[in-house]
């Protein structure tokens, strides 16, 4: 009895996956290991994309995050079609102390307004404020002209506002999710509405006595 409520629990389990998209050294790959582990490490050198699994709760319901910590080799280099085709939710990353990541997360955004997937915009490393080269508003606007969620966190600093970031984009991916469903639901009940009205005015007709 235990084991197949077991099964049962697995299958239901939720699973999203989360490309995280940024130029270099924003402080993705801290970010990803933060939400993950709570953990932080602050070196990394990535010389390829980097994928993590692990099983995080969601408003009390597990859910099975795959997140693929993109590595872009310059400022021009945008995320393919293949990632954006790959992930259910864009974490679109930027540091407060680099101009320059804003400018790419600007490119990276206009790459993927034409598609439906969720997005949620990060500012990373708010803690070096003294540093700061873009402005909580500018990154407030951005997100508006995105339409998505928008943070400034520390990932050298706070577990809970990274966690945040990342539940708030799995909870958009869930709801679209869920949307989806019943919009082919609906367009699935209408034909098949059609087809009956169809069978029974058919039925109906046949019924006729003859001459």
């Amino acid at each position: 009895m235990n084991s197949k409520g077991i099964r049962r629990k697995k299958s239901s389990l939720s699973e999203v996956k989360v490309a995280v998209i940024g130029a270099p050294g924003v402080g993705k790959s801290a970010l990803a290991v933060r939400f993950l582990t709570r953990r932080y490490i602050g070196e990394y050198d990535h010389q390829a994309e980097t994928r993590y699994k692990h099983e995080v709760l969601v408003d009390n319901e597990p859910v099975l995050f795959e997140i693929l910590d993109t590595c872009p080799k310059n400022e021009n280099d945008l995320p393919s079609q293949e990632t954006l085709n790959w992930a259910d939710g864009l974490l679109l990353v930027y540091s407060i102390i680099d101009r320059q990541s804003f400018a790419y997360v600007k490119k990276a955004g206009l790459a993927i307004t034409n598609c439906d997937t969720p997005v949620y915009l990060v500012a990373n490393k708010c803690d070096m404020v003294h540093l700061r080269q873009v402005s909580s508003d500018e990154g407030a606007i951005l997100a508006r002209n995105f339409e998505c969620g928008f943070s400034e966190v520390a990932a050298a600093e706070q577990v809970a506002p990274v966690a945040a970031a990342f539940q708030d984009l799995c909870k958009a991916v869930l709801s679209a999710r869920r949307k989806s469903k019943q919009s082919l639901l609906e367009r699935m009940l209408g034909t098949k509405s059609s087809t009956v009205r169809l069978y029974v005015r058919g039925k109906s007709d046949s019924a006729l006595p003859k001459d």
